[in-house]
């Protein structure tokens, strides 16, 4: 669940731009040395919650950031496509926290983990 700090305020990134970011990142996983006769490891891209509101110490280094991350779930769901990664999208099950409007609650944590588990457990599992 990479992306978020690609839309501090000190950085021209978009959706697309982020996306191409996580696709650089699976080809490296993809092409890392392992071991003779381990299989390359299934790679699941999760699409972080979108940016809402920067508040509190954070907002000026988020700000811009909402509008910045629009589209970032399509976008990473795309590269994951082209790529035959797994996809989640975690705003199906969280959004960002209501408190900085970035990072996540404590809650959100555990909620994510469950969801990501039901994802991630069968991708294991048929190595």
């Amino acid at each position: 669940m990479l992306g978020t700090n690609d839309f501090q305020s000190m950085h021209a990134n978009d959706a697309w731009l982020s996306a191409q970011g996580i696709a650089a990142l699976v080809r490296a996983i993809r092409e890392a040395p392992i071991e003779p006769g381990m299989p390359v490891p299934p790679v699941l891209v999760a699409a972080p919650p979108p940016i809402r509101n920067p508040r509190g110490p954070i907002a000026p280094k988020f700000a811009g950031g909402e509008a910045k991350c629009a589209g970032l779930a399509a976008a990473y769901r795309e590269v994951a496509r082209e790529l035959s990664c797994a996809f989640f999208d975690c705003a199906a099950v969280i959004s960002s926290s209501a408190l900085d409007g970035v990072h996540l609650d404590a809650g959100q944590h555990r909620e994510l983990g469950e969801a990501v588990a039901g994802v991630a457990g069968p991708l294991l599992d048929t190595r």
